[in-house]
């Protein structure tokens, strides 16, 4: 920070960081009141959208409520990014995205972008805040409000990396205590009114596993394929399509054999969601689903067993013969 005197006082010329930190020390002290003017949002729309059983959804919502940090894990297709904003949406009671913050994790991720660090601005580093630091400012300015940031492929990130010292502030019993930062050692908490919410993909067998000291902040909640909920059960009737019919059929028996597979497990099995989003069915969209995108997933589950997987080819596909 630089000063110059002249005679009405002072100036002083900040750095970009240094202005964005005096705005956040600012904000903390005089919280903005935001209008509310969403539109709403409750239980009975999420279940109308997300195919999971009323108890289901209310275990679901107590879990977080209690935990404040949860991971939503299930293989592709069960709709994970998709229920984890609408699960927000649901315990705010609006679809408003102001108080939504989404971020996908990746090997290259880091406490920098996270956080904060200090980044080259023309001829000089300058410390810059990351996206968890600033919406943990947000929410703790509107602390009458729940806040939600959603993680999308957590374990696709270096997680000690990218946590650093925040590991023990997510926890529910520190969230609220202010601790020092090495970066900029200025004092900094997680908000009790801030929820995490991760997607886990377990289906992947190239990706990290949840350490567990992370692992201990988090409840882990297991998303399954919804075939047999209500919700995809009306949703079937009302495209009344036999090859669909017949084809799911044969789905949930292949999604038996996975669940039995040693080296498998039912977190491999096939969600719904590859079948959801028309409003009519047609056969060459069912085919291009079995052959795109099935498919090439079960070549890649059984690819030293070509038996089995010809045998399922033949099965899926024998639906459109």
């Amino acid at each position: 920070m630089e000063y110059f005197r002249n005679a009405q006082g002072s100036l002083f010329k900040l750095s970009k960081g240094e202005f964005d930190l005096i705005l956040d020390l600012i904000r903390d002290e005089n919280p903005i009141p935001v209008e509310d003017h969403a539109i709403a949002y409750d239980k009975e729309d999420f279940l109308k959208e997300v195919y999971m059983s009323e108890n289901r959804y209310d275990t679901l919502v107590a879990v977080l409520q209690n935990k404040k940090n949860i991971i939503l894990q299930g293989p592709p297709g069960v709709g994970k990014t998709f229920a984890a904003k609408r699960l927000a949406y649901s315990m705010i009671g609006g679809k408003d995205d102001t108080l939504i913050e989404f971020v996908q994790f990746h090997q290259s991720y880091s406490y920098e972008d996270f956080m904060m660090g200090y980044k080259p601005v023309e001829d000089k580093f300058e410390l810059k805040f990351g996206i968890f630091y600033r919406f943990c400012q947000r929410a703790a300015n509107q602390p009458d409000k729940e806040f939600f940031f959603i993680i999308d492929e957590i374990n696709r990130g270096n997680l000690s990396k990218i946590f650093g010292e925040l590991l023990m502030l997510l926890e529910r019993d520190y969230r609220g205590i202010k601790v020092t930062l090495a970066y900029n050692g200025m004092s900094f908490f997680v908000p009790k009114n801030l929820y995490i919410i991760s997607m886990m993909n377990t289906a992947d067998r190239s990706l990290a596993m949840i350490d567990y000291a992370l692992r201990r902040r988090f409840s882990f909640f297991e998303l399954e394929p919804g075939f047999d909920s209500d919700g995809f059960l009306r949703y079937q009737e009302s495209l009344d399509d036999e090859i669909l019919n017949e084809l799911l059929l044969r789905v949930k028996e292949l999604n038996k054999e996975i669940s039995l597979d040693k080296s498998l497990g039912k977190g491999f099995c096939i969600g719904h969601s590859y079948f959801c989003g028309q409003n009519k069915c047609t056969e060459d969209w069912l085919e291009s689903v079995v052959k795109f995108e099935i498919l090439p997933m079960l070549s890649e589950y059984w690819f030293d067993d070509p038996n089995k997987l010809q045998r399922w080819e033949s099965l899926l596909l024998g639906v459109f013969q």
